[in-house]
């Protein structure tokens, strides 16, 4: 396996798992990963929130961990990396409202370069404007967003990943087994 350097964007109230999972998961097969928040610094944490699917209308949520910063979003230049994930949670509602952001995901939808994104990140690609005539899943709340936008809903199992040209997307953390490896793949 080629060694690939990873741009992880997130941001308070990301989704815990979607989050931790990948970040470690991307380590642990030899990756590097730089994860970076606006206006944090290497060093700086964000708040996790957890979601979780107990029967209710929508998912629950409930606080949860600290996940630590590795590098500094003023920093950063998206040419310096091979690939790009997207977790989920509150974060991309947010984040969505950077300009800086979304000048980076447009990067790598021009580069054509590998980009991950699970549940609530698929709002980042929508007001990216990087998903027209693309099949995206995303937890289905963000269906509208992504019809908007363009693209194609995935309505898919939860467990699942859909993988349309450099894109992988997924409904939600359940789908970390399908969604990692369809994206390990894209990063051979």
């Amino acid at each position: 396996m080629t060694h690939k350097k990873i741009l992880m964007i997130t941001g308070d109230f990301t989704e815990d798992y979607e989050t931790m999972v990948p970040f470690q998961t991307l380590l642990a097969v030899g990756h590097s990963v730089d994860a970076v928040c606006p206006d944090k610094v290497s060093g700086d944490t964000v708040a996790t929130a957890i979601h979780d699917f107990e029967g209710d209308q929508t998912y629950t949520e409930k606080r949860g961990h600290n996940f630590a910063l590795n590098a500094t979003f003023a920093d950063i230049n998206p040419a310096d990396y091979d690939a790009l994930v997207i977790p989920g949670g509150r974060a991309p509602e947010y984040l969505r409202l950077n300009n800086d952001v979304l000048e980076m995901v447009r990067h790598f939808f021009t580069t054509n370069k590998p980009v991950a994104a699970v549940c609530h990140g698929a709002q980042l690609l929508a007001a990216a404007g990087v998903l027209q005539n693309r099949q995206c899943s995303a937890y289905p709340a963000c269906m509208p967003e992504i019809n908007q936008s363009g693209g194609i809903f995935a309505e898919i199992a939860i467990d699942a990943a859909i993988t349309d040209g450099n894109l992988v997307t997924a409904p939600a953390w359940p789908a970390h087994p399908a969604w990692l490896a369809q994206f390990m793949a894209l990063l051979k």
